[in-house]
């Protein structure tokens, strides 16, 4: 079985009315191209380091219109839609969610999942990140099935963290999901190695939509992001490069190259229980 899939490179601001015109217009040309599957980016409503503007800004799941719109045109035109995710207002606390979305041909929701991982970092050259004090993260895993099989989601920062990818791999899922916004330096270091990890270490296709490039903010630091929205099969090869710039980026998918890749390194299979080491000692 063929999926012919989309991933969406976006350069959101920090206006989702502005953001939502361009992500509406991207997936409709996704569509229109072919894809059964269009993926965005991490944060496709905005992208701000301003905690004041979020707030101005950001709504709740059920008043948002980001979410909204893309519901609408993944109903009008008849794909799914994976929105990579959402900064959204979180009904538990007064910090945010980081939310992603499948969307169903007929603009119902499928799944979502909240970003377990937060990128809490200092970076050399003084850049500092600390999502944890804005967002709220999450503690659930998810899978959701499609026509093509089962699909696993992630955020970002999750693709440091392979026990996830793992056993989302060992739930079943043969695509794996890491929408992002990747800063520069961590990008041309860490993107590629690490999604191409994740997808031989599970026999699984990664799909990897990405903000790129210099983000316009009315207030706070402004952001720069990597780009190179990829695709890469279950052996690790790279399908597909979006590199820089804002655009659609197409790629087919072979489905059965999942059961090839893990018939031939069983490594989900050959995974055996082990006794820790004492952390005192490093000794049993």
């Amino acid at each position: 079985m063929e999926l012919r899939a989309a991933l969406v490179q976006l350069n959101a601001s920090d206006d989702p009315t502005a953001n939502l015109g361009v992500t509406e217009r991207l997936v409709r040309e996704a569509a229109e191209g072919g894809a059964q599957m269009v993926l965005t980016p991490e944060v496709t409503n905005i992208v701000s380091a301003s905690r004041a503007r979020q707030r101005a800004m950001l709504r709740a799941e059920g008043e948002d219109p980001t979410l909204a719109g893309l519901r609408e045109v993944a109903r009008a035109s008849g794909i799914w839609l994976v929105i990579g995710s959402l900064a959204l207002r979180c009904e538990a606390d007064e910090r945010f969610v980081n939310r992603s979305f499948v969307i169903r041909p007929d603009g119902s929701i499928a799944a979502r999942y909240d970003k377990i991982h937060m990128f809490d970092v200092d970076l050399e050259g003084a850049e500092s990140y600390r999502e944890s004090a804005g967002y709220r993260p999450g503690e659930q895993a998810v899978t959701v099935d499609t026509p093509w099989g089962r699909i696993g989601l992630g955020i970002c920062y999750d693709m440091r963290f392979p026990a996830l990818y793992r056993a989302l791999a060992e739930a079943g899922a043969v695509i794996l999901t890491a929408p992002s916004a990747f800063t520069v330096p961590t990008g041309r270091a860490h993107w590629e190695i690490l999604l191409r990890a994740r997808a031989i270490e599970t026999g699984c296709f990664m799909l990897a939509p990405a903000q790129w490039g210099t983000h316009d903010a009315s207030e706070g630091r402004v952001r720069e992001t990597w780009g190179h929205s990829i695709a890469i099969d279950p052996w690790g090869r790279v399908l597909a490069d979006a590199g820089e710039g804002v655009g659609v980026t197409q790629v087919t998918l072979d489905l059965a190259e999942v059961a090839r890749v893990r018939a031939s390194i069983p490594s989900l299979a050959n995974a055996r229980v082990f006794r820790l080491p004492r952390p005192d000692t490093g000794t049993p």
